[in-house]
C-alpha cells in the first residue's frame, strides 16, 4: 500500500459535535491498519493523518467519507507521500 498525507484545515463553521465522529472514523481506520498516525495541529487550525491506500482514488474516497469532510467543517487535501 502507498502512504497518503491527509491534511484537514478548519473552516469557521466547524460543528464541535462532529469531532467525536471524526475521531471514531480515525479509530476505525487504525483498526483496519490504514491510519498510521494522526493528530491536531498545536494551533488548533486543523490536523493531519497518515493513510495507507492502494491508490490516490481510494485515498480520496476514504478521506472524503471522513465526517470532517462530509460535515463541511474542514477543507481536506490528500497528498501521495513518498516516505522512507
Amino acid at each position: 500500500m502507498t502512504r497518503f498525507l491527509v491534511m484537514l484545515m478548519r473552516r469557521p463553521q466547524v460543528d464541535p459535535a462532529v469531532i467525536p465522529l471524526h475521531q471514531a472514523f480515525l479509530d476505525t481506520l487504525r483498526e483496519q491498519g490504514r491510519n498510521e498516525m494522526s493528530g491536531p495541529f498545536a494551533d488548533r487550525s486543523g490536523g493531519a493523518y497518515l493513510l495507507r491506500a492502494q491508490s490516490m482514488d481510494e485515498a480520496l474516497a476514504i478521506a472524503h467519507s471522513d465526517p470532517a469532510h462530509t460535515s463541511g467543517g474542514w477543507d481536506v487535501t490528500v497528498y501521495e507521500w513518498n516516505t522512507h
